[in-house]
């Protein structure tokens, strides 16, 4: 197949929006191939090694265990990198969203770099072999790939970390787990996710030290902060906090939505070592870059945003649209429009759900459409695409199916709703009967 098939950088923003990056036309085993052969070239040697989820949150965790254990790489390597890149005119970063294949995931949040990213072409992407503590980027749906690869290519002894993921059941994670328990010095896990109790139960029985914050309070982050007994700068502590204002969706602090775009737009060793070294306090030449990605990003909001369908569901108004675009931002602007609820489904397939005060069953719907996550916020990758040809049809149509089947699950979902309501009310209605006789 010709490359420029593929390549949408040339493309109008309207194609573009309505086009999968490159990464998603890329066999899986390509993909496994190149983690595989990353991951032992990250590990060997290590003194620790913490597998992450590759957005501000889990890339925050990681930056502060590199501060404890002395390892961080320089930044000076990474601001010449981005230096070359805004003079050359490029905008491409070495873990472009582009190229990221999208899956879907119980945490809505974005996976590792696949094969084909960009960050072949950058100098600063093997850095990652020179620090002691080495970064297995991974998310829910590649957790246990993760697991199995740190504990095949570990030294024994190694301290090992997971941050900011949550497995579904202990039966998936329960192998490799032990595989790196018996490989690794001691596990620790941090999160702050919705744990099922038995889960966690048995993750620590196992023997894992696992610390999970309150969802509603705490970005994984600063579980690590609290977590790790080290006297760590002020920047970190910041940099905690700022990193909270977004995954926790409080938008107070302007930096927040700095910090959560570059770690989408940059490769996750870059982010981790300008945040280490900087705090949330961006330099100028990361700024600069953040402000010339935005451009384009903000553009692919606005035609996102133009192409919601407003549907009334039950007792819900939802807010249904498709692209390449920045889902929270997206489903902002629909609140603001006055829905409950907002859809976005993505040329890859997959769709992130966002709720409101007035909707927050997110969970519920994504669960019915093969994905799941929190009551405001899930993701989900309906099971509608056999072949090819689907996946045509779902570009040409703007994820025509894909919007029916998850409609369908709100649907659904109001009637369960309206049902129960229904044998409430006839419950009480004999209840009063009775106290009259």
């Amino acid at each position: 197949m010709d490359d420029d098939l593929i390549d949408t950088d040339g493309l109008s923003l309207s194609r573009k929006s309505r086009l999968p990056g490159k990464g998603f036309f890329y066999p899986d085993s390509l993909d496994e191939e190149y983690a595989e052969r990353r991951t032992r070239e990250a590990v060997e040697g290590a003194e620790a090694v913490v597998i992450a989820d590759g957005d501000a949150d889990g890339l925050g965790c990681v930056a502060l265990l590199r501060d404890l254990y002395d390892a961080a790489l320089d930044v000076a390597d990474f601001e010449a990198s981005i230096a070359d890149r805004l003079d050359d005119g490029g905008v491409a970063g070495a873990g472009d969203e582009d190229d990221a294949a999208e899956e879907p995931t119980t945490n809505d949040t974005t996976e590792e770099p696949t094969a084909n990213d960009a960050d072949e072409e950058d100098p600063t992407a093997d850095a990652h072999a020179e620090s002691s503590v080495a970064l297995v980027a991974a998310g829910p749906h590649s957790l246990v790939d993760a697991l199995e690869r740190v504990a095949e290519f570990a030294d024994p002894g190694v301290d090992a970390y997971v941050c900011d993921i949550c497995p579904d059941s202990f039966e998936d994670v329960a192998d490799p787990l032990d595989d790196l328990l018996d490989r690794a010095d001691g596990v620790r896990w941090f999160d702050h996710h919705q744990w099922d109790e038995e889960v966690a139960a048995a993750v620590r029985d196992a023997g894992v030290d696992l610390v999970v914050g309150d969802s509603d309070e705490e970005c994984s982050t600063d579980v690590a902060l609290r977590s790790l007994d080290h006297g760590f700068d002020d920047r970190f502590r910041e940099l905690a906090d700022v990193t909270r204002d977004h995954d926790l969706w409080l938008r107070e602090d302007p930096r927040s939505d700095d910090l959560a775009d570059y770690a989408y737009w940059a490769g996750p060793e870059e982010y981790v070592t300008v945040v280490g070294a900087y705090g949330a306090d961006l330099p100028d030449p990361v700024q600069s870059y953040v402000d010339h990605r935005r451009v384009e990003k903000e553009r692919l909001i606005e035609r996102a945003v133009e192409r919601a369908e407003v549907h009334e569901v039950g007792p819900w108004t939802v807010g249904v649209t498709y692209g390449r675009c920045s889902q929270n931002e997206v489903a902002e602007a629909l609140r603001e429009q006055g829905t409950d609820a907002a859809v976005i489904v993505k040329p890859a397939g997959s769709a992130s759900i966002r709720g409101t005060d007035g909707f927050e069953r997110c969970h519920e719907v994504a669960g019915q459409v093969n994905g799941g996550g929190h009551p405001k916020a899930a993701g989900c990758k309906p099971d509608i695409y056999d072949d090819m040809l689907d996946y045509a049809h779902h570009w040409s149509t703007d994820g025509s199916a894909a919007r029916r089947v998850i409609l369908a699950a709100f649907e659904r979902l109001a009637d369960d709703l309206g049902e129960s309501a229904d044998a409430e009310e006839s419950a009480d209605a004999e209840d009063a009967a009775d106290g009259d006789e």
